[in-house]
């Protein structure tokens, strides 16, 4: 098959919220869908497959059936799935965290460290983030501001608006902050060191684990630079990002090719239409995510829309 409609697995993390249902169409029952793991082939949260003749299966077991060539050339430097997309609601702050390399995840974590990035898909006025440090701080004044309750006075406050775009390497410490949607685009990895977390408690009613001793091990004392990477949204040794707008009037259709080199995930942030791929049109809408296999050849996407379309290169 060279087109794969996904299903996403949910989070009910407790700072979430419920805009992914309301207005991006997810299927959730629950009160609080945090993140909804778009394209996944993570134990923790496995895509699944809408239709043809594997629906109802993971995307691991189609890619297991069919073998690691669907997947591309590209790949093949990669053990595992390279890569993990998430649409994220954050009603509430998240906390301040940070995430390992691959060395360093790999020791520790038995898997691999975590560098993403972060496409503002919605916003309020005067939402921000951290990012990075303002300015360079010893171990000795990051432990001690921990302890002392005082970190958010040295991180890097940065506002954001819908169509803000921010890189963030393993190693650099950041938090998304309340009234943001966010689609995360990050390597194949659940690893999360958390540093702070404003004092919340879990469902359990206990306060959540804090990993300080990790932390401090693996985070970049230093500011952040946000980089360009200009033609694309972000582009990095795990994956490749460019953004797609069609108004519907003068731009209605885009027409693109999957060669041998890489599989291509869409997802869809706004709008409604039809991805053509292999012989096969499906209907989208705001919020659905797609996985077309390398090798599948010419695809054509007309519509209304805003989306992102992800490779490895």
């Amino acid at each position: 098959m060279a087109l794969l409609k996904l299903s996403p697995s949910f989070k009910d993390y407790i700072w979430g919220g419920h805009r992914l249902v309301e207005e991006y169409n997810k299927k959730y029952e629950g009160e609080i869908l945090a993140e909804s793991w778009e394209l996944s082939c993570h134990p923790d949260g496995p895509s699944c497959i809408v239709n043809g003749a594997f629906a109802g299966k993971t995307l691991k077991e189609y890619i297991r059936s069919e073998g690691k060539g669907v997947l591309g050339r590209n790949c093949e430097r990669f053990e595992d799935f390279p890569i993990l997309i998430k649409f994220i609601d954050a009603r509430d702050n998240l906390s301040i965290q940070v995430h390992p390399d691959n060395a360093y995840a790999l020791k520790e974590e038995g898997q691999y460290g975590k560098t993403e990035m972060w496409y503002i898909m919605d916003c309020k006025e005067g939402a921000f983030l951290y990012y990075g440090f303002k300015e360079e701080i010893s171990r000795q004044e990051f432990e001690r501001r921990i302890k002392e309750d005082t970190l958010l006075e040295v991180l890097n406050k940065v506002m954001v608006k819908k169509g803000d775009v921010l890189f963030i390497e393993a190693g650099t410490i950041h938090a998304i902050g309340k009234d943001i949607v966010i689609a995360e685009i990050q390597q194949n990895s659940n690893v999360t060191y958390r540093v702070y977390d404003y004092g919340r408690v879990g469902k359990d009613g206990k306060k959540r684990e804090l990993h300080i001793g990790k932390a401090l091990d693996v985070t970049r004392r230093a500011p952040a630079e946000n980089r360009s990477f200009r033609p694309h949204v972000a582009s990095c040794e795990y994956f490749t990002v460019d953004s797609l707008y069609l108004d519907g009037r003068t731009m209605k259709k885009v027409e693109g090719t999957v060669d041998e080199a890489s599989f291509v995930s869409v997802i869809f942030m706004e709008g409604r239409g039809v991805i053509r791929c292999g012989g096969e049109a499906l209907e989208f809408q705001k919020g659905d995510s797609f996985f077309l296999s390398a090798g599948s050849g010419d695809y054509e996407i007309e519509g209304a829309c805003q989306a992102l379309v992800t490779k490895v290169d």
